[in-house]
């Protein structure tokens, strides 16, 4: 006969909202932030940490959520995609994705998304080789990535401007 799982009452900030929840142990973050708080844009995909698709930042640091477990978050704060998007509209850089052809399937885009913004919010002068360098993380099937650097380039000359 089966075992009831064990849960553990958890405390999570989720884009600026509280959560108490009761989640197993071994849930990872993605888990938790899709199954139980229904951010379905953080996509799971190796479940190894190698792709990008799961990643959200905590406390505005990029991380992997596939790689933590759900009652690691406690205590911090955790932004999605969702999270970044403004109640209405799209933000500057979601704009350069959507004008520059940065995504085709778009299972990729949230992580690069993520990845972009937190380091344009680091370094807003950051160079071409730079955002390499930090996407090189990410993985992408569909576009190459050509035109992914080309709109967090946009993005960054938009911020020069404002």
């Amino acid at each position: 006969m089966p075992t009831e799982e064990a849960r553990t009452a958890i405390e999570l900030n989720v884009n600026g909202i509280t959560h108490r929840l009761d989640v197993s142990p071994r849930w990872s973050l993605a888990d938790v932030l899709r199954h139980q708080l229904g951010l379905t844009g953080t996509h799971v995909g190796c479940e190894q940490g190698v792709c990008g698709a799961c990643t959200v930042w905590l406390d505005g640091l990029p991380v992997r959520s596939c790689l933590m477990f759900g009652v690691q978050a406690q205590g911090h704060q955790v932004t999605t995609v969702e999270g970044i998007t403004p109640s209405t509209g799209l933000s500057p850089l979601q704009t350069a994705f959507q004008e520059h052809h940065a995504l085709q399937c778009g299972f990729c885009t949230p992580g690069m998304l993520l990845t972009a913004q937190a380091l344009l919010d680091r370094n807003p002068k950051a160079e071409e080789g730079e955002i390499r360098a930090a996407l090189s993380g990410n993985l992408c099937r569909c576009t190459g990535y050509q035109f992914i650097v080309d709109a967090v380039l946009a993005a960054r000359d938009a911020g020069r401007d404002a």
